[in-house]
């Protein structure tokens, strides 16, 4: 929640509509029909309303996309547990070969999939990378979608410009392409990207409150409401007592600090918006899409904070098409930016370490690799 009155959010793009193991292409090259891998693309429906009307299914039908997956073996292993909950090992999405993160609209197409399928595992793969690790996507299996996006300038544009002398306007597009689950694979290398194992709840607290102590933002703990203050820039949280189980108030802190990353000082989102509002509505879906990449990051189960406000997202994303890529790319900005601030913290605290034991720079460089943030594939950016 935030407070605006006075208080007492990989592989090379290819063209398949649904990918089929068969030749690393969507059966019926580009003259198939829509929706059996290809299709002219004047004839494909529009993958914003696509996505969206799937969202949206599932809100109507009462289940969260981005904290769903938790209620099956969406990820993780077979009675593995996360903070917070008996299940699979929170976790996102990532590329198999590369060990980078999806990010964006992808985390909820991927996570959406693995519940559907039943899939055990995060790591995906493109049909060539799949190849290139040793292994192969088994015959008849079908591929889940996932976008690239990107900005370009059209030729007339830009010749526009220069009659004019202004600037180029250049346009988004999206590109489709086609990931397959390491369980569709066979004969894949058997340590590659293994399996997440859930940690003990007293070794996920310590890192939870660095990522806290990491972001820099005025953090206050009293009250018994929690908000994030845009105007004096602060985040106020009850004390954890306040709380039923413990972990809910880490939930509740990154839910509020995904927020605070709105401030102009940082992401720069547009946070003047009264409550009620669709613009509010907008920012809340950040917050907790944030919040629960942010959990997923640290294997804690993500949690609905805000459940009343299921009916204002239903509102919006009805309305515009791009709402839920708009939204969920900018929750991964804001869980990249408090993860990167808290992984320069550890790398910082790492070198002063090796200084203080003598081990020269190279023991420095090591160490401070290690803390380096998950660098997010490229895959999924999604259109502002």
């Amino acid at each position: 929640m935030r407070s605006n009155r006075k208080v007492p959010q990989c592989a090379r793009p290819q063209d398949q509509v649904q990918g089929e193991a068969c030749s690393g292409r969507g059966r019926g090259g580009r003259n198939a029909t829509p929706g059996r891998g290809g299709g002219h693309e004047g004839t494909r429906p529009s993958l914003y309303d696509e996505v969206t009307a799937r969202i949206i299914a599932e809100l109507e039908a009462g289940r969260v996309p981005w904290v769903q997956p938790w209620s099956s073996a969406a990820c993780g292993g077979p009675g593995g547990t996360g903070v917070g909950g008996a299940g699979p090992v929170p976790c996102l999405p990532r590329n198999a070969l590369t060990s980078r993160s999806y990010s964006g609209i992808n985390i909820l197409l991927l996570w959406a999939s693995a519940l559907a399928a039943g899939w055990e595992r995060p790591g995906w793969l493109t049909f060539r990378q799949a190849i290139a690790a040793g292994g192969n996507v088994r015959k008849g299996e079908h591929g889940t979608q996932v976008v690239y996006a990107d900005r370009f300038t059209p030729e007339t544009e830009k010749q526009r410009a220069r009659e004019s002398g202004g600037e180029a306007r250049s346009v988004a597009f999206l590109k489709r392409f086609t990931v397959f689950n390491v369980a569709q694979c066979e004969g894949l290398p058997d340590d590659i990207l293994p399996q997440p194992v859930a940690l003990p709840e007293r070794e996920i607290v310590p890192v939870a409150e660095a990522l806290i102590a990491a972001s820099g933002v005025d953090f206050r703990i009293g009250g018994d409401k929690a908000f994030y203050a845009p105007g004096a820039d602060f985040v106020q949280v009850p004390p954890q007592h306040a709380f039923y189980e413990p972990v809910n108030w880490f939930r509740t802190v990154f839910h509020e600090l995904c927020h605070s990353t709105g401030h102009k000082s940082r992401l720069g989102r547009d946070l003047a918006n009264g409550f009620g509002s669709k613009d509010y509505a907008r920012e809340e879906l950040v917050a907790e899409m944030g919040s629960a990449f942010l959990c997923a990051s640290l294997g804690i189960v993500p949690t609905v904070r805000h459940a009343d406000y299921i009916g204002a997202w239903l509102e919006v994303l009805r309305e515009d098409a791009r709402a839920i890529f708009r939204a969920a790319s900018m929750a991964s900005k804001a869980a990249d930016w408090l993860l990167a601030r808290h992984a320069a913290a550890d790398a910082e605290v790492a070198a002063d370490i090796a200084a203080g034991l003598g081990l020269g720079a190279a023991a420095e460089a090591d160490n401070a690799g290690l803390a380096q943030p998950d660098s997010r594939t490229d895959e999924g950016r999604a259109v502002s």
